[in-house]
């Protein structure tokens, strides 16, 4: 079943294109209505629908939109509620999570293979002529590749988990969050063609994964204009933090960027974070200056406690002074804090920020 089929177009005949497409993709034809899927899997219908629902699917009525597929993946589910191994809400989550996920992938993977088509294999073939023999070839493919990157992050993600402090750590963790929004962007789509205006936003979140990523950082998620990532050390979160400012600077099609951090306890929930952290990650953003950062007084203080930054210019000459007095190196400083006027930030109070720099001259 798709994602677009509804009860009011559940009788209407479909495009027979679509008919080859879908009994490409699934393997199956539709063979059970709602009720039939569910009985034949042994699962009630209201927790069918729920299932359902969760991954993303319409309502279909009564019409036969499902397949053994279907029914596999119910018997799957409602198997590991009645094993013991989830509640039956954890595995609407799970519905949930994943139905979220691959549907923007597959919308995403879709538009990009054909909108990246110009010359069609033979004379007069259209889009959709095309979108079947290039699916046919690219399915098992991309099958292989997703269910690869799947593993990886899950490893990456358990791994992650299992060198948590405690049980609580590993839903309520401890967690630099950075915001990096462009600036002006509003302004942008009101003179940008939209190709123009589409263009530099995945220019921006490619730009903005690529570092996020190498840099040993989590994406968290893109919303056109800004990004979310999140890092486990400060030191990580501040590099990502100047190197995004320091390649949009260098790229003359880009806007302003500004980027806000903060450090402390995350809820993290379906890949994403959530509570006091994360907004006031949020309203540093909105006033940090432009091709700057803005951080908390809790992220400035763990910078200062693993050494990677002084509590202040006249404290980094004294230990330097003491260092050569003793014959010894001077500790060296990558990033330079400097406390701004203390502001009153909308629900959380009066904040203290910090602008955040580098004291080394050029980024390698």
């Amino acid at each position: 079943m798709t994602a677009d089929d509804t009860g009011s177009g559940a009788d209407a005949t479909p495009h027979p294109l679509a008919v080859r497409l879908e009994q490409l993709i699934l393997g199956a034809e539709r063979r059970y209505t709602p009720f039939q899927a569910a009985r034949t899997a042994g699962v009630s219908m209201e927790l069918a629908t729920r299932f359902w629902r969760a991954m993303g699917f319409a309502d279909v009525g009564q019409a036969k939109a499902f397949t053994e597929a279907d029914v596999l993946a119910l018997r799957r589910l409602a198997g590991l509620v009645e094993a013991g191994l989830l509640s039956e809400a954890m595995a609407v989550q799970v519905a949930r999570s994943t139905g979220q996920t691959t549907a923007r992938l597959a919308e995403w993977q879709i538009d990009s293979f054909l909108e990246g088509l110009t010359d069609p294999p033979e004379p007069g073939m259209t889009r959709t002529e095309v979108t079947y023999p290039i699916i046919e070839l690219l399915l098992p493919e991309l099958e292989e590749f997703l269910v690869y990157v799947w593993r990886r992050q899950l490893s990456a993600s358990a791994g992650r988990v299992v060198q948590a402090a405690d049980d609580e750590e590993m839903v309520d963790r401890r967690l630099c969050v950075g915001f990096a929004d462009l600036v002006g962007f509003t302004r942008l789509t009101r003179r940008m063609e939209e190709e123009e205006l589409g263009e530099l936003v995945e220019a921006f979140e490619t730009t903005a994964a690529d570092l996020v990523a190498a840099r040993g950082g989590r994406l968290i998620k893109t919303l056109g204009d800004e990004v979310l990532y999140a890092a486990d050390d400060a030191a990580v979160a501040a590099e990502i933090a100047l190197r995004l400012i320091e390649t949009m600077a260098n790229d003359e099609t880009m806007p302003e960027l500004r980027v806000g951090i903060a450090f402390g306890t995350v809820t993290t929930r379906m890949g994403d974070v959530f509570g006091t952290t994360v907004n006031l990650a949020s309203r540093l953003t909105s006033i940090a200056p432009r091709d700057a950062v803005l951080v908390d007084s809790a992220f400035a203080e763990e910078l200062i406690r693993t050494g990677e930054a002084p509590a202040s210019e006249a404290e980094a000459a004294e230990a330097a002074a003491t260092a050569e007095k003793e014959g010894e190196e001077p500790p060296t400083y990558r990033f330079a804090l400097q406390p701004m006027w203390q502001r009153p930030v909308r629900g959380l109070g009066v904040v203290e920020p910090w602008l955040l720099t580098r004291r080394d001259v050029a980024p390698s």
